[in-house]
């Protein structure tokens, strides 16, 4: 049973609004010319955490920021693409999971602040981050692929993109409520979207029509569901039940198992979207569990 935190927050995103955007095509359209000409700031908070050291790079236009533990040598690299339904920019709990993790996984987290709809696009974002992916590996020799909602999604596609082009496996592909059909035609999501207080499929369409641009919508750097999962190296997922992606979750760990892919699955009975992000004892406990999974996916290395 969920804990009091958690109801708490799930009541919370109803009173604020979370599923305004997405409860319609237009409101969805809205908000999508509204924060392409009004950004906010991807910057990370100013006082993180004392025992982690972020600095800024510059990467073919995008800003870089990277992550590593004060105290010791960091080993390994994990490239983490942040949530927003690829129209929001990074928030501060996306900086504070990235930082725990360079922490307490003694690695260097790298988070990529890729260019947003209606500037950037799948084809090209997926492309960028698999090749910085290898670039990684050539230099810390084992790189993991993570992120939550839409980079969940970029998270996953690149680690396709990154076997299939380059020849390289990820030492994990770590998701958190990834998106992963941008059909939504999963049967299933009809009976949890009711219960979803945060997601809707009709202005979520929106935003994924713009982000696929000229791609099919079973394109696997759009839909990476309809991927080919053999040979891409271990997955850990997170995701709760009360989120229209989890259908798809489901699916994809049901896929991924059958071709053989090492799955650690934390489905949330209960729990909303992206629910390791939120300030509750689940969410607590679900990122100590990541921090732990990414120092043992490294270890190997």
């Amino acid at each position: 049973m969920p804990s009091v935190s958690h109801h708490v927050v799930a009541a919370a995103l109803r009173v604020i609004g979370a599923r305004r955007i997405f409860a319609s095509a237009e409101a969805a359209r809205a908000h999508l010319v509204h924060r392409s000409a009004h950004p906010r700031s991807s910057e990370p908070p100013r006082r993180l955490r004392p025992d982690v050291i972020v600095q800024r790079s510059d990467r073919d236009g995008w800003p870089i920021y990277t992550l590593r533990p004060a105290t010791s040598a960091p080993h390994g690299a994990v490239i983490y693409a942040h949530g927003g339904a690829w129209v929001n920019e990074i928030a501060v709990q996306h900086w504070q999971l990235a930082a725990q993790i360079a922490a307490e996984a003694r690695t260097t987290v790298v988070v990529p602040i890729y260019p947003l709809i209606p500037f950037g696009n799948a084809e090209a974002v997926i492309a960028d981050v698999a090749a910085f992916a290898q670039e990684l590996t050539r230099e810390h020799g084992a790189v993991i692929l993570a992120g939550d909602s839409a980079g969940g999604q970029i998270a996953l596609s690149a680690a396709l993109v990154l076997r299939d082009t380059y020849g390289e496996t990820a030492a994990l592909t770590l998701l958190i409520a990834p998106g992963l059909d941008g059909s939504l035609l999963n049967p299933h999501i009809a009976g949890v979207e009711s219960s979803d207080p945060w997601l809707a499929r009709e202005g979520l369409r929106v935003f994924i029509d713009e982000w696929r641009g000229e791609l099919a919508i079973d394109d696997p750097r759009v839909s990476p569901l309809f991927g080919q999962f053999a040979g891409l190296g271990p997955v850990c997922i997170f995701h709760g039940t009360r989120d229209i992606l989890n259908p798809d979750a489901r699916l994809l760990v049901t896929a991924a198992r059958n071709a053989g892919v090492s799955v650690d699955d934390h489905e949330g009975d209960g729990l909303v979207h992206v629910y390791p992000l939120t300030p509750t004892r689940e969410g607590k406990a679900a990122r100590a569990l990541i921090a732990e999974r990414v120092r043992e996916a490294l270890t190997h290395y």
